[in-house]
């Protein structure tokens, strides 16, 4: 292919990407239809993201996804009064053109891989929620939230609850929404109501409350009521504790986004969230770990039985270590975090089985924070009751993370070159690293990456949903 030629296919490419936009944003805000391409969203995504995501299609079936035959698709859901639902428009695309040589059956097609979100009479009222605390989660929390923007928007982020008040606090708490150092600036407009105390981005209102304890607060004097209180702060983790955000008017229920302890259920999304029932007032995320190394364990032991293992986390420093030397309540955490690798403590291992009984004393688990500020990977040795080979359990691996329940849940790699910062923004709960799997016998070591802050507030969002008993499908059904 010619120089000219090469030039031509890419302005072809980015012409259909261009057109593509307009129709996924409509979709969103009119219908609140997402569409992704073999899981990669393509909601405000930019032309680029677009066709990357196209391009990534040959690396899960070793066939090219060309915008021209992805792009009918698009244009064939606006036509259809599907609601509420997340579509894989690759997948379909990918199903259509190995059965049929032409769009005449497209419509007919789509309709009935769509038929249970067509007509749907899903007419579930906007649910407010409240976060409390708006460190490194809260803040990614409300990125996720405000950009599901749109009458459609079930999840309606209402108000921030923080600690202090002082002069110039609202404008800092709106500057660190605009920016981050890790995750890059935010996708849209922040602005300041410094007389309502108040953050607008993106058209959404979001009060900011002040308050030194979560049962102080009436929030039906903003307008808020039934409102999910998801707290980020760490501060509480037991029922006696958290169960004060439900003495303020206004709250109905509450969700922590960390390990939550004695009776409380333990939820990891996409493994265990139909646990949660309408009477549950107050759930915990669990883990980012946890999170991480449950899906993959899951799929493991389904197929090949985990008679035990350990699970080493090589995880990025938190906040809560120092930036130089100095005390800390903890072991080891009290020294400089970005000039050292800490060995500390991890319960994410343990806390697997509150997801999935079954591995119940089955794994033991460490952790080794390391100086980086994001992404992090678990080791997973375990010993199985199932002989297996690499190949073999990539290739199952590669198809559940495709084709499974857990897709949301599970990506997969199968790059030479990736590093940890190239998992920045992932939207997955864990990424298996295939290049780096071993197997022999009965024995496996896997490698999972996690955006121990992204991927974490993803699953955090699905668990929400959960809660306030939104219904989302994702389609096709397997």
């Amino acid at each position: 292919m010619s120089a000219d030629k090469h030039l031509q296919s890419w302005q072809e490419r980015f012409e259909m990407a261009e057109a593509m936009q307009p129709l996924l944003g409509k979709l969103y805000r009119n219908q609140g239809v997402e569409v992704v391409v073999y899981g990669r969203p393509l909601l405000n995504a930019s032309t680029i993201d677009i066709i990357k995501a196209h391009r990534l299609v040959r690396h899960h079936v070793g066939e090219k996804l060309r915008l021209r035959d992805s792009l009918p698709f698009i244009e064939a859901l606006t036509r259809l009064a599907v609601k509420q639902c997340k579509v894989d428009i690759g997948k379909i695309a990918v199903n259509y053109w190995r059965e049929y040589q032409d769009v005449s059956q497209l419509d007919a097609y789509m309709s009935d891989v769509l038929a249970s979100a067509i007509n749907d009479n899903n007419d579930d009222e906007a649910k407010d929620v409240v976060l409390y605390g708006f460190g490194r989660i809260g803040r990614l929390l409300a990125r996720l939230l405000i950009e599901r923007s749109g009458v459609s928007n079930k999840l309606r982020l209402r108000a921030i609850v923080l600690r202090g008040g002082r002069k110039g606090d609202l404008e800092k708490r709106a500057s660190l929404l605009r920016r981050d150092s890790v995750h890059g600036p935010f996708n849209g407009s922040v602005s300041v109501d410094e007389e309502n105390n108040a953050i607008i981005a993106n058209g959404t209102y979001i009060q900011i409350i002040y308050a030194n304890s979560p049962d102080e607060i009436d929030y039906t004097q903003y307008g808020i009521a039934e409102a999910l209180i998801v707290d980020n702060t760490g501060i509480w983790k037991d029922e006696a504790g958290l169960g004060l955000h439900l003495k303020s008017k206004g709250a109905a229920k509450v969700l922590l986004t960390a390990p939550g302890k004695g009776k409380i259920k333990n939820i990891v999304y996409g493994v265990n969230e139909a646990d949660i029932l309408s009477e549950d007032t107050i759930i915990s995320a669990a883990s980012c770990t946890t999170n991480a190394i449950t899906p993959v364990l899951k799929a493991v032991n389904d197929e090949y039985g985990i008679i035990n293992g350990h699970v080493e986390t090589i995880h990025s420093y938190t906040n809560d270590q120092n930036l130089i030397d100095n005390y800390h309540k903890a072991d080891r955490r009290g020294r400089s975090a970005p000039l050292n690798m800490v060995i500390t403590e991890t319960g994410a291992a343990q806390a697997v089985a509150k997801a999935l009984p079954e591995l119940e004393g089955k794994l033991t688990g460490n952790a080794i924070r390391v100086p980086t500020p994001n992404v992090s990977m678990a080791i997973i040795n375990l010993n199985l009751n199932v002989a297996t080979d690499k190949a073999d359990i990539n290739d199952y691996l590669r198809n559940k993370a495709l084709h499974s329940e857990l897709q949301n849940q599970i990506d997969f790699t199968g790059s030479t070159e990736i590093v940890s910062s190239d998992l920045v923004g992932s939207r997955y709960a864990g990424v298996l690293d295939s290049q780096a799997t071993i197997a022999e016998g009965k024995r496996a070591i896997l490698y999972v990456w996690y955006d121990n802050e992204f991927g974490y507030s993803c699953q955090v969002v699905g668990v929400m949903q959960k809660m306030l008993a939104l219904n989302y499908q994702s389609l096709p059904h397997l």
